[in-house]
C-alpha cells in the first residue's frame, strides 16, 4: 500500500506539473498575441479603424489619429468612416456600386459595407481629409469582421499614407511625358528637315544628270567632277530617306499595312534589284526555288526594304570573290525564317552587341563603302512593327548570317467566299453597257488578281493597275477613269497622299476614290473618310460590299459627268 500510494502521488504530481507548463505556454502565448494586438493598434504608421454593423466607429488607433488629426475621442461613437473621406470620391463609388449592383445604394459608408459584405476583401486607393482640411491620397483595405455564427459584426479598415508613392508615380509621369515630348519634338524636325531637304537635292542630281548627258558631252575632268556630284547626293538621298523612315517610326506616324504577301514574288523582285550589283562586284549570289507558295502577313513594300538592306550589306561587306546565299524554310509553330549568310569578314561579340545602334558603322567609318549607319536600325524596328524578329549570327573570318522571321498565313481569299458563291456570280451590269474604265493602285500582285478576278462580272469595267502613287496619279490624269480603287500604304507616297493630289487637279478632282486597305483600325477608316475618300473598304475583300461599292460609285460618276462636274 505504501509502494502504490507513492506511485499515486508520483503520478499526480506529473500531472500536476504537465498542466502548470501547459498553462505557463498559454499565458505566454496570451501575452505574446495580446503584446502583438497591442503593437499593431498603437502603431503610428497604419491608421486602424474599426466599426459596428451600422458603420459607426468604434476603434480608432493611435496611426489613425496621427494620420487624419482626430483624437479617438472625437470620431469614436461618432461619424463613420466616410465622413473622412472626400465626398466626391464617396458618391461616385455609392453610384458605381449602384450601377453594378442593379440598385440604388444611399452614398456613404453604406456602399462601402455592402461591397464587403459580400465577402470580398476589397483594397482601393481613396483621399482623405485631415481635420485641419488639407488631404491625401491612401490606400485602404476593408475587411467584414463576423461573429461565430457568420454574421457581420462591423468592419475593419487598414489605411497607409501613399503620398510619396503617389508624388513618386507622378514625377515618373511627367518625366515620361517630357521625354516623349522631346522624342516627338525631335523626331518631327527630322521629319520636316527631310522633307525640306529633298527639294534642294532634286535640283542637284537633277541637273547633274542633264550636264551629264547633255550636248556636247562633259570633258573627262568634269565627267569625274559629276561622277562625284551625283555619288554623293545619291548617298545623301539615302540617309535623307533612312532618316525620315526613323523618325516617323519614333514618332508613331508610320503606318503598316498587314496583309497576306507573297514571299515567292518578293523574292523574285529583290532578286531582280541587287544581282546586277552583285555581279559588278563579282558576288555570287544563290537565292532559293520555291516549290511552294509561302505567304507571309505583312507590309509588302516594307518587307521588300528590309531584304534589299540585308541582302546590298551582304555584297557590300563581303570579301571579293565572295558569295551571298539566301534561305528559306519555315519555323515552328506558325513562321518562316528568311536567311542572308555572307562570306565577309564577320563579326566579333563587342561589335554584334552595338550593331542595331543608329550612326554606328562599326568603325567602317574610314573605309571605301558608304553608308549610313541607320539602314539596319530600320529594318529591325520595321520587321518588329509587323510582329517579327530579327536576328544575326556570326563567325569572325567565316562570315555573317542576318535572319528575319514573320508569320505565315494564307493566301489573299475574299471574304465569306464559300457563303457568297451566287453572289459572286450575280451579273451586275446590262448587257451592252458603255465600257467605263476603273483604275486600281496597288503594289501587291496578289490583291490585284483579286480584284481583276472580280472585275471579270463586270463586263461594262475595263481595269488599268498601278503598283505605286506616282504612276497612278499619270494614268489617272491620262485616262480619266470613271472611279479609282486605292490601298493605304503604297511605296513612295501614300494613298491618302495621292487622293490629295487628285484633288488639287481639276483634270481628275471629280473622280471617286475609294479605298481598299488592310489597316481596318476605327481611327484609320475614320481618318481615311475624312480625307476625302468615297468610301472605304477593308480586306479581305467582303464581295457583296465590294461590288456594291463599284456600283454606287460608279453611278455617282455617272452622275457627275451627266451634271458636267468634271470642266468645273
Amino acid at each position: 500500500m505504501t509502494e502504490q500510494t507513492g506511485l499515486s502521488a508520483a503520478r499526480a504530481g506529473t500531472a500536476a506539473s504537465v498542466a502548470a507548463s501547459i498553462e505557463l505556454e498559454r499565458n505566454e502565448s496570451l501575452l505574446r498575441t495580446g503584446a502583438l494586438q497591442t503593437a499593431i493598434l498603437t502603431s503610428p504608421n497604419f491608421s486602424i479603424i474599426a466599426t459596428d454593423e451600422k458603420g459607426i466607429i468604434q476603434l480608432f488607433n493611435v496611426g489613425a489619429e496621427r494620420m487624419l488629426g482626430y483624437l479617438a475621442a472625437e470620431v469614436v461613437n461618432r461619424i463613420s468612416p466616410s465622413d473622412l473621406h472626400d465626398p466626391e470620391e464617396v458618391i461616385a463609388r455609392a453610384a458605381s456600386l449602384s450601377e453594378e449592383l442593379g440598385t440604388t445604394i444611399a452614398p456613404g459608408f453604406e456602399a462601402l459595407a455592402f461591397k464587403a459584405s459580400r465577402e470580398i476583401e476589397d483594397s482601393y486607393q481613396l483621399t482623405y481629409i485631415r481635420k485641419d482640411g488639407t488631404r491625401f491620397p491612401a490606400i485602404v483595405s476593408i475587411t467584414a469582421l463576423r461573429d461565430d455564427y457568420g454574421t457581420i459584426i462591423g468592419y475593419l479598415l487598414i489605411g497607409t499614407d501613399n503620398s510619396v508613392r503617389r508624388q513618386i508615380e507622378l514625377d515618373l509621369q511627367e518625366a515620361k511625358a517630357a521625354a516623349e515630348k522631346a522624342s516627338l519634338a525631335k523626331s518631327t524636325f527630322l521629319s520636316q528637315m527631310s522633307h525640306e531637304l529633298r527639294t534642294p537635292l532634286n535640283a542637284v542630281l537633277g541637273f547633274a544628270q542633264v550636264m551629264e548627258s547633255g550636248s556636247p558631252l562633259p570633258t573627262p575632268a568634269q565627267k569625274r567632277s559629276l561622277d562625284q556630284i551625283l555619288k554623293a547626293g545619291w548617298y545623301l538621298l539615302e540617309l535623307i530617306n533612312e532618316i525620315l523612315d526613323l523618325a516617323q517610326i519614333e514618332s508613331g506616324r508610320l503606318t503598316l499595312s498587314r496583309e497576306p504577301v507573297s514571299l515567292n514574288q518578293v523574292m523574285l523582285e529583290c532578286q531582280a534589284m541587287i544581282e546586277p550589283q552583285a555581279q559588278r562586284r563579282g558576288i555570287r549570289m544563290t537565292f532559293p526555288r520555291f516549290h511552294t507558295p509561302y505567304f507571309v502577313l505583312a507590309d509588302r513594300t516594307r518587307v521588300k526594304q528590309v531584304l534589299i538592306n540585308l541582302l546590298f550589306n551582304a555584297i557590300k561587306y563581303n570579301r571579293p570573290g565572295g558569295t551571298v546565299v539566301v534561305d528559306c524554310m519555315p519555323s515552328p509553330p506558325n513562321s518562316i525564317r528568311i536567311s542572308v549568310r555572307d562570306t565577309g569578314e564577320g563579326l566579333s561579340p563587342d561589335k554584334l552587341a552595338q550593331l542595331f545602334q543608329p550612326f554606328n558603322r562599326l568603325g567602317k567609318e574610314a573605309g571605301i563603302e558608304e553608308g549610313t549607319g541607320i539602314g539596319l536600325v530600320v529594318a529591325k524596328r520595321l520587321i518588329e512593327l509587323m510582329g517579327g524578329i530579327i536576328g544575326v549570327d556570326s563567325i569572325v573570318g567565316t562570315g555573317t548570317v542576318f535572319w528575319i522571321e514573320l508569320s505565315l498565313c494564307d493566301s489573299p481569299q475574299l471574304a465569306g467566299e464559300a457563303h457568297d458563291a451566287v453572289a459572286f456570280y450575280r451579273p451586275s451590269a446590262k448587257a451592252g453597257a458603255a465600257m467605263r474604265t476603273l483604275l486600281y493602285i496597288e503594289d501587291n500582285p496578289a490583291n490585284l488578281q483579286l480584284v481583276e478576278e472580280l472585275i471579270t462580272r463586270r463586263p461594262d469595267l475595263r481595269l488599268l493597275s498601278a503598283a505605286d502613287g506616282n504612276l497612278g496619279i499619270e494614268l489617272a490624269r491620262e485616262f480619266l477613269p470613271e472611279m479609282i480603287l486605292m490601298d493605304i500604304n503604297l511605296p513612295g507616297i501614300n494613298g491618302i497622299e495621292v487622293m490629295k493630289l487628285l484633288r488639287k487637279d481639276p483634270a481628275t478632282a471629280h473622280i471617286p476614290i475609294v479605298a481598299l486597305s488592310a489597316n481596318v483600325v476605327p481611327s484609320d477608316i475614320k481618318k481615311g473618310l475624312d480625307a476625302g475618300f468615297f468610301r472605304y473598304l477593308t480586306k479581305p475583300i467582303v464581295i457583296n460590299e465590294f461590288m456594291d461599292a463599284l456600283g454606287v460609285a460608279l453611278e455617282f460618276s455617272a452622275t457627275r459627268k451627266g451634271n458636267g462636274a468634271e470642266k468645273g
